[in-house]
C-alpha cells in the first residue's frame, strides 16, 4: 500500500500523532546532517513530504 493511501486513511487523532513523530525525526535528522552521520540524505525530503501531506489531509477533513 502506498504513504498517501495509508496518510488518507488515518483519523484526526492518529494523524497529529504521526505529524509529531515526523516532526522530531526531522528535527533527529537535521543533526544527523550537520554532523555528517547521515545515511539517506533523501529522508529528509521524504518526512517533509508527508507532514505536508498529513497537514493537506486534516485539512481536507474538516
Amino acid at each position: 500500500m502506498s504513504k498517501k493511501k495509508e496518510i488518507k486513511k488515518l483519523s484526526k487523532d492518529q494523524a497529529e500523532k504521526k505529524i509529531l513523530m515526523l516532526k522530531k525525526d526531522l528535527f533527529n535528522i537535521r543533526f544527523k546532517k550537520i554532523n555528517n552521520q547521515i545515511n539517506n540524505p533523501a529522508e529528509y525530503n521524504q518526512i517533509k513530504k508527508n507532514i505536508a501531506r498529513l497537514y493537506t489531509t486534516l485539512k481536507g477533513s474538516k
